[in-house]
């Protein structure tokens, strides 16, 4: 929470000494009750200006004048979540091939602009979507506009660039997935969580689907979900409010739009039971994932898990760290936590054990203090301090242009309406204990677990102990 004004804080001093002084009753004229606090976050406090273009094109802008500079936000409603089986990472792919090269921008050169005008750029994909930004300036705006719109209206799609890319991403799967064991665990988690959802698959993509896209199937992919109907541009930062429209007009207008893509498919059913799934692979160390099936962005608990979340793994004063790390000292790390997604998805921990400690010990440790929060709820101390985090959080990503690019994107492609930020702070604060137990109750129930354990084995060798 926002610390109060110092004020505030010496007037609730004064107060509290003139209560406990005998002559405080007969000399202290009577006062006034506080005025409530006003909304930390108003349409007036930051402003944003929504409109959609003829071609559907979906734009936000936010103006803040305090520093000559500007962030621009492509934000495209495409993620592995609208991938299907055999076309598997082609979301990730495009992420890497929106930098290779325009009709009028050649290969190689699309970051050579931006940093001749003093900016940069990068971009990440998720389940959910792609994002792609540039940081500058306010004088690199217009060559962002010029870079973006190319890519977006005529991106090369040659035979030997599609070949090198392809090959790119194959390795930053072997790299990140197939000889890393956070990734080997993660994705052996949503494999064995998910049977039926488009969560159930690596955003990277499998490996042989990597092998054998063609190049048919990366130009449909890319007509169908990199059209104009289906991004949101932000810009956020110091612009001229007079000319902005009439700039990105100039420069998107003419992009045609194309038949909205199709929904994905969630048949995800019910699960009954725990599900486990081991993991060989050479390490010092034992290493597990647990994920309890969580609900979506529509659900109205999100704010409550964001909070329980906090509470259970928000540093190294959080519930699952004190136990585990610090007072039972039997791994070394604790992490993970709650994210809210157009589908359902996972509430994730992952711990890293001690040598010589085993996953049966770490399990044991983690079950008894998820158990805890759901039996006792949290205390009021731990509840305002994580609801203070998870606020602090939120404010402290609106504080930079690209901050604030990137929360108004997440609102209004997974939300559905930016305008929902509005509200984001006033539900963390009304957060209640009974809120967390009563969500800790129902997330981290048995049945619904599924664990990815790490079991260490020698190169060459035989597995040890998980």
């Amino acid at each position: 929470m926002i610390p109060r004004p110092l004020a505030a804080t010496a007037a609730v001093l004064l107060a509290l000494f003139a209560s406990a002084s005998p002559q405080a009753a007969h000399a202290a004229p009577a006062r006034k009750a506080p005025a409530a606090p006003r909304p930390a976050l108003t349409p007036e406090s930051f402003p944003v200006e929504r409109y959609t273009m003829s071609n559907g094109l979906t734009v936000l802008l936010h103006r803040d004048a305090s520093v000559p500079a500007v962030c621009f936000w492509q934000w495209f409603k495409v993620g592995s979540r609208n991938e299907r089986q055999g076309i598997t990472g082609l979301s990730h792919f495009f992420e890497h091939m929106m930098f290779n090269g325009s009709s009028n921008v050649p290969p190689k050169e699309y970051d050579r602009r931006l940093e001749s005008v003093g900016a940069y750029s990068n971009a990440f994909t998720s389940r959910d979507m792609t994002a792609y930004y540039e940081e500058g300036g306010s004088a690199s705006l217009e060559t962002m506009f010029t870079v973006d719109a190319d890519r977006m209206k005529s991106l090369l799609m040659l035979p030997d660039i599609l070949k090198s890319e392809i090959e790119v991403v194959r390795e930053e799967r072997r790299f990140r997935t197939d000889n890393d064991v956070p990734g080997m665990l993660d994705e052996a988690l949503y494999t064995t969580a998910f049977f039926a959802s488009p969560y159930g698959w690596p955003v990277v993509g499998w490996m042989k689907d990597l092998e054998r896209i063609t190049r048919d199937e990366m130009l449909d992919y890319f007509k169908t979900y990199y059209a104009p109907n289906n991004c949101i541009l932000i810009v956020v930062g110091d612009f001229d409010s007079r000319t902005i429209k009439d700039r990105l007009q100039s420069h998107f207008g003419a992009i045609p739009s194309q038949a909205p893509p199709p929904a994905p498919i969630n048949s995800e059913p019910e699960q009954r039971g725990e599900r486990r799934v081991y993991v060989h692979y050479p390490s010092e160390t034992v290493s597990f994932q647990v994920g309890y099936k969580a609900p979506s962005v529509a659900s109205a608990d999100l704010w409550s898990l964001q909070v329980a979340s906090a509470i259970l793994s928000g540093g190294e004063s959080s519930r699952l760290h004190k136990a585990l790390v610090y007072d039972q000292q039997i791994a070394l790390s604790v992490g993970g936590g709650y994210f809210a997604g157009l589908e359902p998805g996972l509430f994730e921990i992952s711990v890293e054990m001690k040598p010589g400690k085993t996953a049966a010990e770490g399990e044991a440790a983690l079950y008894a203090e998820l158990e805890r929060l759901a039996k006792d709820g949290p205390s009021e101390r731990e509840l305002q301090k994580a609801r203070n985090q998870v606020e602090a959080g939120f404010v402290m990503g609106l504080k930079t242009n690209n901050g604030a690019g990137q929360q108004l994107g997440y609102f209004e492609h997974v939300h559905g309406d930016y305008r929902r930020m509005y509200e984001a702070i006033e539900r963390f604060r009304t957060v209640s204990a009974a809120d967390v137990q009563r969500v800790a109750r129902e997330v981290f129930d048995a049945k619904r677990r599924t664990v990815a354990v790490l079991v260490p084995e020698a190169v060459g060798g035989e597995g040890g102990q998980p």
